[in-house]
């Protein structure tokens, strides 16, 4: 997906840096590692292994590069979860009677339900591993992020289907609902803005940015892959219309590569970066504005370190 596609634009742009892959697991990690060195044979490429969703194994993972990195540059923060994705072509159907079938290409918005459930720490198994897993790695990786001669960089990966109107305060988990994942990602945006607020100071940046739909195993999972195929003449048609229809991999990570190349005290903090593909078949960026309230932002970001107190007594053992 736009990981190794990420992975591999990275080198093409500078062949010294040295990757840190994580995955969930050690074969899919040494697997990766194989893929790129494939292409670029010279490349300092390691691996751990983590599960995001699984708050011990992010706190391992954690101390783990405590002790084999003195600092991190970049963290992309891409990990990410869509179960049981479901359409509702009843909901697509009136869009395209309404006028409105572009923006739900687009957005996904109404379209797209997910049925989620508690992973073995209690909590909702979407918003952990796509945001929370997230949010307690980077609180743990603090002392490789801050206060380093150069500022290093969080980029999250959110999407165009983060929308306020799937995320509640009093529901941040998204128990009660079928939009987990949109929920998650506008989740993720809050989080970046208020990480900005916090840690500017520190030399600690952190962007979100949209890869567009892009044709990966999350999303061959919403539909089977030979109606995905059939559907792709469609889809380069939608293109000229809707540029965010980047659909590889390479084209998804063209804001996450376009990040890497720019200063950040530059960047606006309240914008999501979007990679998009003309019709053409020209890759760009495009930065808009993120749909949040900043006070909404930071009584989340409150919750936050409620249930990260919470969460993690029963851990201590993994505590340095």
């Amino acid at each position: 997906g736009v990981g190794l596609a990420l992975c591999q634009r990275l080198l093409e742009e500078d062949g010294r840096l040295h990757l840190c892959i994580a995955c969930r697991n050690a074969q899919k990690s040494e697997d990766t590692r194989d893929l790129i060195l494939a292409t670029h044979p010279t490349a300092q490429v390691s691996t751990v292994e983590v599960d995001l969703g699984n708050l011990a194994s992010v706190l391992r993972v954690a101390r783990e590069l405590r002790c084999r990195f003195q600092r991190l540059d970049f963290v992309y923060l891409n990990a990410g979860i869509m179960p049981n994705p479901h359409v509702n072509f009843k909901v697509l159907w009136h869009g395209l009677l309404t006028g409105r079938v572009l923006h739900m290409l687009t957005t996904a918005e109404g379209i797209m339900t997910q049925t989620d459930r508690l992973n073995g720490d209690g909590l909702q198994e979407v918003f952990a591993t796509n945001l929370f897993g997230h949010f307690i790695l980077v609180r743990q990786l603090e002392s490789l992020l801050c206060g380093n001669e150069k500022p290093s960089r969080l980029i999250w990966t959110s999407s165009s289907n983060a929308r306020e109107s799937a995320f509640s305060l009093s529901d941040y988990q998204h128990a009660k609902g079928q939009e987990s994942y949109s929920s998650s990602k506008y989740a993720t945006d809050l989080t970046s803005v208020v990480l900005n607020r916090k840690f500017n100071e520190q030399g600690l940046y952190s962007s979100v940015v949209c890869p567009g739909l892009v044709m990966s195993n999350m999303t061959y999972r919403i539909l089977p892959v030979f109606l995905w195929k059939l559907l792709m003449p469609i889809m380069l048609l939608i293109r000229f219309f809707a540029k965010t229809y980047t659909l590889t991999p390479y084209n998804g990570a063209e804001a996450h590569v376009w990040l890497f190349k720019q200063k950040p005290e530059h960047l606006d903090a309240l914008a999501k970066y979007h990679s998009c593909t003309s019709g053409l078949g020209k890759n760009y960026v495009e930065a808009r504005k993120i749909d949040v309230d900043e006070e909404t932002a930071e009584k989340f970001y409150q919750k936050l370190l409620e249930l990260e107190k919470q969460t993690l007594e029963k851990y201590s053992d993994l505590l340095d």
